[in-house]
């Protein structure tokens, strides 16, 4: 598992208000996870990283290897043959933390990158990987998230305040 830390302050600051003010912050963990599983699904269909930036595009190289192997052109990049890394986004979920990430073996490649023959030679003397992999992060919060990941955690405090008869301060 990939694990990023964020820094935001303004989600930060609002998570620790929930916190401080909620019993159990499993179900706010539930939810931010369930948001962001979703979130980061759709990076693939947008090919972008959450800073807005695209995606490198496939090198010529990979495109033809998909094809002589018989996988079909897959111009996306990081949507290979099986899909996977775009489908299998996994999430844990405590009272505590929020983890989401994949427990694929090159989900950390792809995210950071890697250099050609970065894990060493194959039996065939052929580096590992055959070429440059670009970084194409596909983890981590954007603006948009970081404002929705808010929007979340405000929704349990107004549920907590409601429940217990009181008002929310201003």
């Amino acid at each position: 598992m990939i694990r990023v830390e964020f820094k935001y302050e303004a989600v930060a600051d609002a998570l620790a208000e929930a916190s401080a003010r909620l019993d159990d912050m499993t179900p706010l963990h539930e939810d931010i996870a369930e948001y962001m599983v979703g979130a980061t699904k759709g990076r693939f269909l947008d090919g972008k990283a959450p800073d807005g930036s695209k995606w490198a595009p496939k090198t010529a190289a990979t495109l033809a290897a998909y094809l002589a192997r018989g996988d079909g052109a897959r111009p996306r990049p990081l949507i290979g043959p099986s899909g996977r890394l775009g489908r299998e986004i996994a999430k844990l979920v405590s009272r505590d933390s929020v983890e989401i990430g994949s427990s694929l073996e090159y989900s950390a490649v792809m995210q950071d990158g890697a250099r050609k023959g970065a894990f060493g030679r194959d039996a065939g003397n052929h580096p590992i990987p055959w070429g440059d992999i670009p970084a194409r992060r596909w983890l981590g919060i954007s603006e948009e998230n970081e404002r929705k990941i808010i929007e979340i955690a405000d929704g349990h405090l107004a549920e907590a305040f409601d429940e217990r008869g009181t008002n929310l301060p201003q």
